[in-house]
């Protein structure tokens, strides 16, 4: 390969052409797996590749928060889903992925005994629809392809359906759990953003379990995470942690995630703030450079306790006290310390879970060079 002379005439136009290493060893394979889909389907209109020089159209990366880069991002009817392609770069597993979002989401039954069977370890959605043909199912059909991966989606047509439509075509939702009532969706069938307002809250929970395969995912967000650490079978803290999140942090939503780890999975963030499965329930902040523990988990029902540690985050109250000790207006601090005396808080553990540079080429890092 010839060598390139740089000189101050041609070095920014050169450098700037540099294209990411990981975007150079994924076109062959992106245009490969692109291939396969025109023929596996045809019509243009179905599955559509199309790649953005991010350098080039800046204004587009930043529409798109575009943070690293390759990114593989998937839009259904000009909306951008929320979880990008993050598996295998292999022509095979490209292929295959297109292949799932393919799949019609949505289960047609044929008998109302199918409902009873549901499986209830899963949040599910049932439409009873009086045609398939019709306007109120086609918008189902666009909120069931969103949401493919956090609910499970049922229909039922004609005579099957004809007693679940008192006052027309319904739509249902049976919550997680054997004995929690199901709900039924009031607003306009027709309209999608209402529809899909509605099915986003019921399907995707104000309290998200954080596992190795969506860390990086929910990292990307960019918002601390406000974790409840507790064994698998311990359901009855992740009840309490779920109720006081949603009566006193509703408002913190978009500004921290609310989260809950299996505490055997997730020992060494455990071990980084000197806890150990024993010690479980724990509930504590990652804000990505630093770890903090709220003091006792069973203070999380005394009213506003739980908010109040979020607020001393947000101002920095938490990171100032471990550096410093309580602030001296407060007679009882609000943060346990860990070690003799205040000091450096742990760092964050979580923050490993982010995009990888032995994957990706972060534009931070671009940014400070």
């Amino acid at each position: 390969a010839e060598i390139t002379s740089l000189d101050t005439g041609n070095i920014e136009d050169i450098l700037s052409k540099t294209l990411c290493r990981f975007s150079q060893m994924l076109q062959p394979i992106f245009e490969e797996a692109s291939n396969i889909a025109r023929e596996e389907f045809p019509d243009v209109t179905q599955v559509v590749f199309a790649r953005v020089d991010c350098d080039q159209h800046s204004d587009i990366a930043q529409r798109y928060r575009i943070s690293k880069y390759p990114t593989l991002k998937l839009f259904r009817n000009g909306m951008m889903m929320k979880r990008e392609y993050r598996g295998q770069r292999s022509v095979t597993a490209i292929a295959d992925f297109i292949r799932q979002q393919k799949v019609d989401p949505i289960k047609e039954i044929h008998s109302l005994e199918e409902v009873n069977i549901a499986d209830r370890d899963r949040r599910n959605i049932i439409g009873y629809f009086d045609q398939k043909d019709s306007e109120n199912y086609h918008t189902f059909e666009k909120v069931a392809n969103i949401l493919r991966d956090d609910c499970v989606f049922l229909a039922a047509f004609g005579d099957v359906s004809q007693t679940e439509r008192f006052s027309g075509d319904n739509v249902i939702y049976k919550p997680m759990g054997e004995t929690v009532p199901d709900m039924v969706y009031l607003g306009s069938l027709t309209n999608f953003d209402l529809t899909y307002a509605w099915a986003q809250d019921k399907c995707v929970p104000l309290v998200r379990e954080i596992t190795f395969e969506n860390g990086e995912e929910l990292t990307e967000e960019g918002i601390p995470f406000l974790i409840l650490f507790h064994v698998k079978e311990d359901t009855e803290s992740l009840e309490k942690f779920q109720h006081e999140v949603a009566r006193q942090l509703i408002s913190e939503k978009g500004s921290i995630n609310f989260l809950h780890a299996d505490c055997e999975k997730f020992r060494h963030p455990l071990l980084h703030i000197q806890k150990t499965p024993a010690d479980c329930p724990v509930i504590a902040i990652d804000s990505f450079r630093h770890m903090y523990v709220y003091p006792e988990f069973r203070d999380i029902e005394i009213p506003g306790k739980l908010r109040q540690f979020v607020l001393d985050l947000h101002s920095g109250k938490l990171h100032r006290e471990f550096h410093h000790g309580p602030d001296p207006t407060d007679s009882t601090p609000g943060q346990e310390e860990i070690g003799e005396v205040a000091s450096n808080p742990p760092e964050s553990s979580f923050q490993k879970l982010a995009p990888s540079e032995t994957r990706y080429t972060l534009l931070r890092d671009r940014d400070e060079l």
